[in-house]
């Protein structure tokens, strides 16, 4: 389920400063499958040159000298015909004027106007040049006939001012990619909630009931389901980037993830519920720092809101919610418990894993787990990382929500 492996895409490097991290981009580009064709600009060779984009790519780079050669009538044909995505990064504001304008003066615009696929621009350039109201223009008119623009993001630039005009980072830009590859994915006109990370219930405004959950599980989870076509509304209370695409709602307490998840699943199809909720809270939180001075405090608990519970109380009146995916963390009888629990909450499916496990669960990069289903079934998948983990779970979701 690798969105970007075999994908053919096409890599614009135009005369930036930014031109350096191009080749970054394409070596990620290639590391995750993706046959990538570099076009440079002549003003890009004068920052980096072909070889080192062959060297990353095991391709050729091009450059305007391909477009007059022995085969120059049919090059850029045959390179945006063959693209599935056209990404320039960094975009120069001369190349942002030509592409708005449909100049055809280098291989890159030229083949630009040839090429039948989604467009990703990542802008870099001074700050002063992009918020020229030339620049403005043509970034709108790129925008309004389809092209998806990532960044530029704020900070130190060559000139050594400081405004917005940096080449995005690269992990954003491929994130950008696969929101764009996904969109004709199993998932595409579903909308999911899910939620990410274990909540923070507060003793005083130092300290916390919490635990050992990352988000990790359910990051991985949001971004399968985009690389799917999924519209994503992530549920979180942990630090993580979140996945591109995805519309992230933070919070800290159960009380709040209940609340936001109550609000967002009115209009979804699915809901995961990835998320490590407190079962308990402080009956109160102290408004001060509780001193030592003053002895061992007595901290009195109370349950917090299930809020599984609560979603199948509502799901008579959730006419579009169609699955929730629930998750347990079990130190024994996992099956047992996970039946249990499926049955408890009016569940599709329960993902369960043994948290007595050191290489599984919290904290880690790998999982362990079992999908069990309303029908009794249950699947036990061998340790895999939770990227893994996250495909087999939107795989039998996608097959819930047919």
């Amino acid at each position: 389920m690798n969105i970007l492996a075999g994908k053919r895409i096409l890599l614009g490097i135009t005369g930036s400063i930014a031109a350096y991290k191009g080749a970054e981009l394409a070596s990620r580009l290639t590391q995750a499958g993706a046959q990538v064709d570099v076009i440079l600009t002549a003003a890009a060779e004068k920052f980096i040159s072909p070889l080192t984009f062959q060297s990353v790519t095991g391709r050729k780079a091009y450059t305007d000298a391909d477009l007059w050669g022995g085969e120059g009538h049919v090059t850029h044909i045959g390179l945006g015909r063959a693209g599935e995505l056209f990404m320039v990064a960094p975009a120069s504001a001369t190349t942002l004027a030509r592409l708005a304008n449909g100049l055809a003066e280098n291989l890159l615009s030229v083949t630009a106007l040839a090429s039948h696929c989604p467009m990703l621009i990542v802008p870099a350039m001074d700050a002063g040049m992009y918020s020229h109201p030339a620049t403005q223009q043509n970034v709108k008119t790129l925008s309004e006939r389809g092209a998806l623009f990532v960044g530029p993001a704020s900070g130190h630039l060559a000139s050594g001012l400081v405004g917005v005009g940096r080449m995005e980072e690269t992990r954003v830009i491929l994130g950008a990619a696969r929101y764009i590859l996904g969109r004709n994915g199993n998932l595409a006109g579903k909308r999911l909630v899910i939620t990410a990370g274990g909540t923070r219930e507060p003793i005083d405004p130092v300290r916390t009931i919490t635990n050992h959950s990352s988000g990790k599980q359910g990051y991985a989870l949001a971004q399968v389901a985009i690389d799917q076509g999924a519209e994503v509304v992530l549920i979180t209370s942990s630090p993580l980037s979140a996945p591109y695409g995805c519309r992230v709602i933070s919070v800290d307490t159960a009380a709040q993830m209940h609340d936001a998840v109550m609000v967002e699943i009115k209009e979804v199809e699915g809901v995961i519920m990835a998320a490590a909720v407190a079962d308990f809270r402080p009956v109160s939180s102290s408004p001060e720092k509780i001193k030592k001075e003053a002895g061992l405090p007595l901290i009195h608990l109370e349950p917090t809101v299930d809020i599984l519970k609560a979603i199948a109380e509502e799901r008579n009146s959730l006419p579009h919610l169609k699955c929730v995916v629930g998750f347990a963390a079990e130190s024994e009888d996992l099956l047992t418990n996970a039946r249990a629990k499926l049955r408890r909450k009016n569940l599709d499916m329960i993902v369960a894993n043994d948290i007595s496990s050191t290489d599984a669960g919290f904290a880690v990069d790998t999982n362990r787990v079992m999908l069990v289903q309303k029908d009794d079934s249950a699947l036990s998948l061998p340790l895999m990382t939770k990227d893994e983990v996250a495909e087999e779970v939107i795989r039998h979701l996608s097959e819930l929500l047919v």
